[in-house]
């Protein structure tokens, strides 16, 4: 694949009093034909994250028409899974128009810095999300008790499908505890009750890596393609790729993804992570967040056909 970088999108530097700093986790839908709408996790002046949006041109990402002015869905209540920040990680349109959104939420913890489970909530109109539960819809278990989050979802033969996040580990990385998680799948009936331990899609190399995160998936009549983010002890945040033919068992690609950092002083220069991809018309785009975890904002890349060939 060959990725030609367009540049940068948004910045959050202000514009709303909970949109202080960062793009986290950039998420988009087709509104229209001409509308793409990307969901994005902005922080307040405490790094506490809500989800907001904007709205770009479709045929031209690097245009933006509008941005929300009220976040999407706020944090929950004090004391429940999510009071201290939210992160779209997956949104889908249901058959009868709704938008339903699936979030990871932050809890701070006092023995480990944090717990990171899954959320869902639906809206009319994809401008205000309401939750469906006001508890996990991916509880702890025995072997996932810190983390069950960065959900995509996917509906196809009947079937809901969900790839996520998932472990209960920590490790020191240049003197900071960070977090150690796999990339797991489950099914459910409904896409609202979804079972315990999700099964392994691919293994970690721990002398390498300490984590996945944030897999995007596309499906075709090939099979699955997953983009995810890799967190590597010496490189930091970037983006890996691998195929499934039936979206359990993966074939990591990742020299595939062809997705350098920008040169040194570039807002991407030190990190390109939580890739996004949609193709619309003859048009593919990936949207991802820059360093230091989207504080720099986030932004996107075309494939190149052309150069490219069959993918």
């Amino acid at each position: 694949m060959l990725w030609e970088k367009r540049g940068r999108i948004f910045v959050a530097d202000g514009q709303m009093d909970w949109m202080m700093s960062h793009a986290i986790v950039p998420t988009p839908i087709l509104l229209s034909e001409g509308i793409l709408r990307i969901y994005i996790t902005f922080c307040d002046e405490k790094k506490v994250g809500r989800v907001g949006y904007v709205d770009v041109d479709a045929n031209n990402p690097g245009h933006v028409l509008r941005w929300s002015k009220q976040p999407c869905l706020d944090i929950g209540l004090p004391g429940q899974f999510d009071d201290n920040g939210v992160l779209c990680c997956s949104i889908a349109r249901l058959s009868d128009g709704r938008f339903r959104m699936y979030y990871v939420g932050f809890e701070l913890c006092h023995h480990v810095r944090y717990r990171l489970l899954t959320g869902i909530a639906e809206s009319e109109d994809g401008e205000c999300f309401l939750r469906l539960k006001n508890t996990p819809v991916l509880e702890r278990t025995d072997k996932e008790s810190l983390f069950r989050g960065g959900p995509f979802y996917n509906f196809i033969n009947n079937q809901h499908e969900l790839w996520y996040v998932a472990g209960d580990g920590w490790v020191e990385v240049n003197g900071i505890e960070k977090p150690t998680y796999v990339i797991k799948k489950i099914q459910s009936e409904n896409g609202v009750d979804w079972p315990g331990d999700g099964k392994t899609c691919f293994e970690i190399d721990f002398k390498k890596e300490f984590g996945f995160a944030r897999p995007f998936i596309i499906y075709s009549d090939a099979g699955y393609e997953m983009y995810y983010s890799i967190r590597d002890y010496k490189q930091g945040y970037r983006l890996g790729y691998a195929v499934s033919k039936d979206g359990l068992n993966w074939q990591r690609q990742d020299e595939l993804a062809n997705f350098p950092r920008g040169v040194e002083g570039e807002w991407d220069s030190e990190m390109c992570c939580y890739a996004a991809v949609i193709a619309i018309k003859n048009k593919t785009y990936l949207f991802y967040s820059g360093n230091n975890y989207g504080q720099a904002g986030f932004g996107y890349a075309q494939l190149n056909f052309a150069k490219n060939g069959d993918r």
